[in-house]
Formats: C-alpha cells, structure tokens, sequence
C-alpha cells in the first residue's frame, strides 16, 4: 500500500496535520510526503519520528523535498502524540540584524571569500538563534538571486520567519531585479531604519 500527500506551497502546521492524517489507521505500507521548504521537512520528519516510522528526507531538487515513512506496525500501535498545531518553535532573536555588504568575505582572494561567505550564510542557518533581518546590499545582492550558492540557505531562513530584504537600487544596478528568488525588495531608507532600530548588527 502506498499513499502520496502533496503537502508543498502549505504553511504549518498544515503539512504536519496532512500527514498525520494519512498514517491514521495505516499499518503497512509506504507514505510519501511532498514539500518544498526545510522547515516543513524537520517538522514532518518529527512527527514520523513521534510515530515510530522511521522517516527519511530527500532533496529531489531546489525547492523540492521528499519524505518517505516505511510504516509497519500492528493495529492499535498508533499513539496520539503530536498535537496538530505542533512547529518548530520561533527561533528568531528580536533585535538581530545580519548586513551583507558583499558576496564575499573578509579582503585577499575573491575565490576564498565567496567560499566564505557561503559558509557564514550557512553558518547563519545553524545558529541557536536566528537573526530576525537579514539585509543584502551591493554586491550582498548577489546573494539573493538566481543561481547563487547561497539561495538555499537564504531560503531556508526565510522559511524559519527571518526576513531577507535586498536593495533594489543594487539589484537594478547588477541588471538582477528579474533574477531575486527569496525574501524582498528594499530601499536604503528601510535598510537605514532597520539597522537604527537592531540591538546588534552582525556583519561578516
């Protein structure tokens, strides 16, 4: 027995509760769960995990992600144990504001730095507490557009409630404006305000 549940473009807890509803009364077979962001990925593996099926996550491409649950259990094995409204918890830090200025990081060699970068921006996804703003400007907006190493991860923030906001005096610049694929446009009065108002701004 096999049964598909096409849960992407929903927003929590719906893809939880989806899921939770096709395993009802389900004892043998394979669940597949279709979503298309991180977070709903760790949410459903979650419940799976509450259930006692064993999920496992594929990323089948960007934006794309797969759950299976091999499910094997005797009748009456099912417990109750996620509540329908059950997330991630909000993991953002009021007040934090993450600037980038570049795609790259720190000053020497172009290659390196954008290694780098891409490895803070991954680096910022990892963080016990999130930024709540993130602010791309210059070549920063770069980061945000099509085809960047860092799309994913910027996508996985913005998944998880941080605001990505880049500058499109910048984007307009770069000839990009057709290419951003995550968060916002902004304006240099709104990066102002933002940074004004943060009780820390972390700049890589």
């Amino acid at each position: 027995m096999e049964k598909i549940v096409d849960a992407r473009g929903l927003t929590c807890p719906q893809p939880v509760i989806k899921a939770k509803e096709a395993l009802k009364g389900m004892e043998k077979g394979l669940l597949k769960v279709l979503v298309d962001n991180e977070i709903a990925v760790q949410n459903v593996m979650k419940l799976g995990n509450y259930e006692g099926v064993s999920p496992v996550s594929e990323k089948k491409a960007e934006g794309e992600f797969e759950i299976l649950f091999h499910v094997n259990r005797e009748s009456g094995d099912t417990e109750e144990t996620v509540k329908e409204e059950e997330c991630l918890p909000d993991a953002r830090k009021k007040g934090l504001v993450a600037v980038l200025s570049s795609d790259q990081m720190g000053g020497g060699n172009e290659e390196l730095g954008r290694i780098l970068m891409k490895g803070f921006v991954y680096a910022l996804t990892q963080l016990e507490e999130l930024p709540e703003t993130v602010l791309l400007y210059n070549g920063g907006a770069r980061l945000s557009v099509e085809a960047s190493q860092s799309l994913e991860d910027l996508k996985n923030l913005e998944a998880q409630g941080v605001e990505i906001l880049t500058c499109g005096t910048c984007l307009n610049y770069y000839e990009l404006s057709n290419k951003l694929k995550v968060g916002s446009v902004t304006n240099m009065y709104e990066i102002a305000e933002k940074m004004a108002g943060a009780r820390l701004v972390i700049r890589p």
